[in-house]
């Protein structure tokens, strides 16, 4: 079995890197698996992850 542990930051360079883009990228999908499974995540940080699904599925933001 792994861990999988949230760089500092990481999601709002991922939210911010998705913007700019338009595209969501592998990395930044682990590390939002990383974040999703991360117990410890504010309340801040999972709003942003919310927010990032959402645009994926309004189709804003693509998965590569």
């Amino acid at each position: 079995m792994f861990t999988l542990q949230l760089i500092p930051g990481a999601i709002s360079e991922i939210l911010a890197s998705s913007s700019e883009t338009g595209t969501l990228t592998l990395a930044d999908r682990y590390g939002l698996l990383a974040a999703i499974l991360d117990e410890s995540l504010a309340e801040e940080e999972r709003r942003a992850v919310n927010r990032l699904l959402f645009a994926v599925r309004k189709g804003r933001v693509r998965v590569l």
